[in-house]
């Protein structure tokens, strides 16, 4: 795939971008022009991977700022490293999630806390730290990623499929708090993807997946993030409070 300069001149933030949907959207949105900031929890060295081929590949600057985002403290320190390195962000891509299979009635409170703190409550904290400075530059793009659980439930992980579903409502009215200031807030609900995280169970049940799937086919994380890079590019700038679902057809939104 050749490149392109879409993003030339911007400054992007992915979390949870050493591996899977993260780690593809650094690298699409490094090929098309941006700076990218990658932030990890414990893959150090994955992290360390993406920011070479970042340089390598695409000549872009990177910046490598690790914290757990199941945290107040951790989300304000990613901003803080974020704008000291580059002054500004453009694109904040809330990518980074937390999954765990527990019994509904055996789910703890700590375990409920996490996974809202990690899939939801980060996407806002994160945007609230990075918005000043975009309402500032009249430019910013907030793009988070949600999953198919969102839509569907899930019988194994309800605190997980309510925290991607609370951030439906969050870009919406982020999209209308911030759309004003040439702010758009959109979600991506990726389907079935084929990452690391997924590849075991996707594996031990592909063929009874591909038949609920229209067009047959497990996603990549390079499909997720081409999307990420349209929505995060200044030639998006009608688009806002909009949910794109790309799941080959398993699911269709009322």
């Amino acid at each position: 795939m050749s490149e392109t300069h879409e993003l030339e001149g911007l400054v992007a933030l992915v979390t949870g971008s050493s591996r899977g949907i993260g780690r593809a959207t650094a690298l699409e949105l490094a090929r098309q022009g941006a700076d990218v900031i990658l932030h990890y929890h414990q893959a150090q060295e994955a992290a360390e991977e993406v920011a070479s081929l970042i340089r390598s590949r695409y000549q872009r600057r990177t910046f490598i700022v690790q914290a757990d985002l199941g945290t107040v403290e951790g989300c304000q320190h990613v901003v803080q490293q974020a704008l000291e390195a580059f002054d500004h962000v453009d694109i904040f891509v809330a990518n980074a999630g937390y999954s765990s299979h527990v019994d509904f009635e055996r789910l703890s409170p700590e375990e409920w806390n996490r996974s809202l703190a990690v899939n939801l409550s980060h996407a806002f904290f994160i945007a609230q730290g990075l918005a000043p400075p975009m309402k500032d530059r009249k430019f910013g793009r907030l793009i988070f990623i949600s999953s198919l659980r969102a839509r569907s439930g899930s019988p194994h992980g309800p605190h997980y499929a309510a925290a991607k579903a609370g951030l439906l409502g969050l870009a919406k009215s982020l999209a209308l708090i911030l759309g004003p200031y040439g702010i758009t807030v959109n979600t991506i609900v990726p389907g079935y993807t084929l990452t690391d995280m997924t590849r075991q169970a996707i594996e031990e049940k592909r063929e009874a997946i591909l038949s609920r799937i229209p067009v047959r086919k497990i996603a990549m994380p390079e499909e997720i993030a081409r999307a990420v890079a349209f929505l995060a590019s200044p030639a998006s700038g009608s688009i806002n409070g909009a949910i794109l679902d790309i799941n080959g057809g398993i699911y269709f939104p009322s």
